[in-house]
């Protein structure tokens, strides 16, 4: 079995689980295979409606699938005092790490923007996706990097408030329908900068307000980088994470939890969520160190920027073409459906087996 890298977080496999797992599911959505799960010829059956949480609730509530971005933005926020830590064992200044930051939430930025812009073949201004979003909530927490729990839960909390108090005090006539898709000051801001809504409703805003995923990682993080035992670490990462969905659906009757524009009831539960699953993550694998398997989706998440730009400029298409002949000769008896999701299986393979080909070669793309 392969060993998972020495690195700053090595004693948080359940960090490189997490991560590891989060892109997997990330990258097995190009692999198509979540939607045969909600095929027509399975509607009524268990699988059907296990499909059904791996694709977004189309305006208020609350799947599985939701929860993968703020999973990856927690996750980020989770890893920084890790990374920064280790950076400055080695003698980075603080001067260098701000420059670093900058310098990778600027990029993070610009390669989520021109992912928009290869399929028009023209410049389009959209900021909706993971790496876009990443960019302004990095930069968000690295500002409170340094401060005390205290101060970056109120900044987190403040972002969150000012995102609400946007949303529902919002003049302009039209956009002044706080959680009515299309007629909200997300859409709003969608057109000032776009010059268009965008067609799913996803609003480019929501940057700010889950920004306090990142911040609540950062927190998460430098706990499991603290001197308490594994027992304190865990209660404080379960309660708090309890207690930010207590509020999350405790709010939702008057602020309807909607991914599409980060409500403050969504951000305060998918970041419960992410809180909770990183207390299973690292109770399982680090506390009972139960790590068997953990390295098949470590290494996945090794690459996390690589293999997510490769699925995104058409990398897992390109795999299922070149597969397809073989598969529908091979497969074929399985019926369309079935012969379908091998394919898919079989392009969700491929792609990590590229993530484990680099592994190999001990190739990491960062920025």
């Amino acid at each position: 079995m392969p060993e998972i890298p020495k690195t700053s977080n090595d004693r948080l496999k359940s960090l490189d689980f997490y991560r590891g797992l989060t892109m997997f599911l990330l990258i097995a959505e190009f692999s198509h295979l979540f939607s045969y799960l909600v095929s027509p010829d399975l509607e009524g059956t268990f699988i059907y409606t296990l499909g059904e949480q791996f694709h977004h609730v189309e305006w208020e509530g609350l799947h599985f699938w939701d929860l993968i971005q703020p999973f990856f933005m927690f996750i980020v926020g989770v890893a920084m005092p890790l990374s920064f830590t280790k950076r400055m064992e080695k003698g980075d200044s603080y001067a260098q790490l701000s420059k670093h930051a900058y310098f990778r939430a600027f990029w993070l930025l610009v390669l989520g923007w021109v992912l928009y812009c290869i399929g028009p073949g023209r410049i389009v201004f959209r900021f909706q996706n993971v790496l876009a979003q990443l960019g302004v909530t990095y930069i968000l927490a690295f500002w409170v990097l340094r401060k005390s729990p205290a101060i970056q839960i109120g900044f987190s909390v403040l972002l969150i408030l000012i995102s609400e108090l946007l949303y529902r005090f919002f003049p302009v006539e039209g956009f002044d329908q706080a959680f009515v898709a299309g007629e909200n000051f997300g859409a709003w801001f969608n057109i000032l900068i776009s010059g268009k809504e965008d067609g799913g409703h996803w609003a480019m805003f929501n940057a700010i307000p889950t920004a306090a995923h990142t911040i609540w990682g950062v927190c998460a993080g430098q706990l499991l980088l603290g001197k308490s035992s594994d027992k304190q670490k865990l209660q404080i990462l379960l309660l708090v994470g309890l207690l930010a969905l207590i509020i999350g659906y405790g709010i939702s009757p008057f602020t309807p939890i909607i991914k599409r524009i980060s409500t403050s009831s969504f951000v305060f539960a998918s970041g419960g969520w992410s809180l909770i699953a990183l207390a299973i993550c690292y109770w399982w694998i680090d506390v009972r160190k139960n790590q068997r398997g953990v390295w098949f989706f470590a290494i996945v998440g090794l690459n996390p920027l690589f293999i997510y730009l490769f699925a995104h400029v058409g990398g897992a298409d390109l795999i299922r073409e070149i597969l397809l002949p073989f598969s529908n000769s091979l497969f074929a008896w399985m019926g369309e459906l079935g012969a379908a999701v091998v394919l898919s299986l079989l392009v969700l393979f491929a792609m990590w087996y590229i993530c484990f080909w680099l592994y190999k070669k001990k190739i990491f793309f960062r920025i």
